[in-house]
């Protein structure tokens, strides 16, 4: 699955005859999936395929209803039989995908391949942890199961807390899970395939895939032997805001998961001493302080100036704790996911602010920090990208 650590999201090259067949069947996805129709020629040049090879994956694609023809290209005036487009079929079948972090609702939608959401439910969180709260999450799979109208790739979840390979939680406070093996549960409870990843991790895998980034020109200092003009930024971190706090890092093309699968788990890290108390058993850590419910409980009767102030208080311990994570990967991008009118505004800008007083100028002014543009549907979108990266895989 695309969580792999070091592993690119996308294929790109032929492998050894051994991995062959899938890789390269998922080679002509991805290329499809991405730069859209193209004939069998186009595809043979892009992989470095045979056409034989080419042929084959096309017609074995077309047969599953994953790919389409389309006809000849519009506008070609070449002597000869004219070249017949394909193109990959979103219709061919649906994800149903799970955003758990809401801090009231667990949300879940119905998608197509391509990331469109068909249909959205949710259940109300209720304070359920442990058992309770794994009950609730089968019941809302279940539910969207039903409204999926074609047959279902699979399910993908985004869950907070630190989520190994095999789709158990190993630790997540808020939700009261320890060593949930969420997927194992709910592959059992719906007998489909299932992907679960850590909502930031699904979240940067959605800003990749959808919501263009990594994908900005960028300049390098003049002489500086660094990057040069019009090269793609390549380390982008997503923060995600709601239950909890949690960003997700991709570094060229490969999300970064770390040794215990906790990097980007900066919601625990202690920003404020002393501080206010934690689910987690300690006190002062950042989630405490940015994460949505304990922020509108701070802003809650306050004049306009005073939420500015908190919500700048906030943005400044966001950056403080951010800045030397983007100082030590060199990143290019911050996006924060999670309510616009908290994040944005003046917590935005007092994050930007205290990033760059702490970081080398270098960094500092090429560094973009903005919300997301996939809104609420982020960890939805991501959750979609684990299934279609495992099962098909494509990103």
């Amino acid at each position: 699955m695309p969580a792999t650590p070091g592993k690119a999201l996308r294929p790109t090259t032929k492998v050894m005859p051994g991995q062959a067949r899938v890789y390269n069947r998922s080679l002509v996805l991805q290329s499809l999936y991405s730069d859209g129709p193209q004939s069998r020629a186009d595809l043979a040049r892009v992989t470095s395929l045979t056409p034989v090879t080419i042929g084959a994956l096309v017609s074995e694609l077309i047969a599953e209803g994953l790919a389409v023809e389309l006809g000849t290209r519009a506008g070609t005036a070449r002597v000869g039989k004219p070249a017949t487009l394909v193109g990959f079929e979103p219709a061919a079948a649906h994800i149903v995908s799970l955003d758990l972090n809401p801090d009231v609702v667990f949300r879940g939608a119905v998608l197509d391949l391509a990331g469109t959401v068909l249909a959205t439910r949710q259940v109300p969180r209720e304070g359920r942890t442990g058992e309770a709260a794994a009950t609730a999450v089968i019941e809302l799979a279940l539910e969207l199961l039903e409204l999926a109208e074609r047959p279902v790739l699979g399910i993908g979840v985004g869950s907070p807390g630190v989520v190994d390979q095999q789709g158990t939680v190993i630790n997540a406070p808020n939700l009261g899970w320890s060593n949930m093996p969420l997927a194992e549960i709910l592959r059992k409870a719906t007998d489909r395939p299932v992907h679960v990843a850590n909502d930031a991790n699904a979240a940067a895998l959605a800003e990749h895939s959808f919501g263009g980034a990594g994908t900005r020109t960028v300049s390098g200092p003049e002489g500086s032997g660094g990057r040069t003009d019009g090269e793609r930024s390549s380390g982008v971190l997503v923060l995600t805001v709601g239950m909890g706090v949690g960003a997700g890092i991709l570094l060229d093309g490969a999300l970064v998961q770390g040794d215990r699968f906790a990097a980007g788990e900066i919601g625990h890290l202690i920003v404020e001493e002393p501080g206010l108390p934690c689910a987690c058993g300690r006190s002062g850590c950042l989630e405490r302080l940015l994460s949505v419910g304990h922020l509108r409980e701070r802003l809650e009767g306050l004049s306009d100036s005073e939420q500015q102030e908190v919500l700048a208080q906030a943005g400044t311990s966001l950056g403080t704790a951010l800045a030397p994570v983007i100082s030590t990967l060199d990143l290019a991008e911050v996006v924060l996911t999670g309510p616009p009118d908290l994040l944005g505004g003046a917590l935005l800008e007092a994050a930007g602010a205290a990033i760059r007083r702490r970081v080398l100028p270098v960094v500092g002014q090429a560094l973009e920090i903005r919300l997301s543009t996939l809104h609420e549907n982020s960890i939805l979108l991501g959750s979609a990208v684990l299934v279609l990266s495992g099962e098909l895989g494509v990103s």
